[in-house]
């Protein structure tokens, strides 16, 4: 069928198309959100950056008056360490769940971001606080209170293969399959979702608000495309994954590029990616040069999904 695990993954497409020296440029939220501005690219506003234990002591002033925003690590993996703020109630601050935190709360969140509780390789780290993406309606409408991301995967800045992460009541707001979230395979031709999963098995409807998850039109597709062809221009890597979120007035925003995407879109689309990659590979090796633009004709040609053909 195709399916490539982490082996194959990491032997044959990573290690060889991601050189080491350019990881920092994606692990890195902050720089990568540096190279984003350099191309452009629409990015959430960041309100401030917490680097010590005395820019936790005033993170009243970070905040200020604001009701939402997201905090979360500069070098975090998986959706650890991120947190969702959607509204204020007097001195509590609102998690996506209803759960309350006080301001002395999210002082400790901060400190244990800093000590490395949520990075890769435990390393000390930072903690943004930004813009919390106020996602279209269209995708409010399947996704339990926390904001839908769609992860792009690329490979030699052709696209290959994409999917929807929708949040459910389990996963607390969070787009993160591991942690509960569905998996929605999208149709890279149109930008329609065509498949879904939770927890591995497939669904049509989301687990809690019994809507259809399938066959829906993701707006502003050719943008979308657009930005993760960017990404690799921008990043060098060869090997890459996208994610980017539709606000409902800013329209797609980048919001963050992995080196090491994970392969549980392949369950999301029902298809093995390796039925993506040698297309792919075959095409860059016989057309080097391709422009931005041959590159995202050729993705939406080659790989759309069975119906739109």
């Amino acid at each position: 069928m195709g399916v490539v695990g982490i082996n194959m993954r990491n032997a044959r497409y990573l290690l060889p198309n991601n050189p080491r020296r350019l990881y920092d440029l994606v692990d890195n939220k902050l720089r990568t959100k540096e190279l984003a501005a350099e191309r452009e690219l629409a990015v959430p506003e960041t309100y401030g950056v917490v680097r010590s234990p005395h820019d936790t002591a005033k993170m009243d002033r970070l905040i200020g008056q604001r009701d939402s925003f997201v905090i979360k690590p500069a070098r975090g993996s998986g959706g650890k360490g991120i947190l969702v703020i959607v509204a204020r109630e007097g001195q509590y601050f609102l998690k996506p769940s209803g759960v309350k935190l006080t301001l002395d709360e999210i002082r400790h969140h901060c400190s244990n971001i800093l000590a490395g509780l949520f990075s890769l390789g435990g390393r000390r780290d930072v903690a943004l606080i930004e813009y919390r993406v106020h996602p279209a309606r269209v995708l409010t409408e399947i996704s339990f209170q926390g904001a839908p991301d769609i992860r792009v995967v690329m490979l030699h800045g052709y696209p290959v293969m994409a999917m929807l992460r929708a949040a459910t009541r389990e996963s607390d707001g969070r787009a993160n399959l591991h942690q509960g979230a569905i998996g929605i395979g999208i149709d890279l031709a149109t930008g329609k979702t065509i498949r879904a999963i939770h927890h591995g098995h497939p669904i049509q409807l989301h687990p809690d608000l019994k809507v259809p998850v399938v066959g829906i039109q993701l707006p502003h597709w050719e943008a979308i495309l657009d930005i993760a062809v960017t990404c690799h221009e921008m990043t060098g890597l060869g090997y890459l994954g996208v994610d980017v979120m539709i606000d409902e007035t800013l329209g797609p925003l980048m919001i963050e590029v992995n080196a090491r995407p994970g392969l549980a879109i392949q369950l999301a689309n029902g298809v093995g990616l390796l039925r993506r990659l040698e297309p792919a590979v075959a095409r860059w090796k016989s057309h080097p040069h391709d422009s931005h633009q041959q590159k995202l004709d050729f993705a939406r040609k080659t790989f759309a999904a069975a119906t739109s053909k």
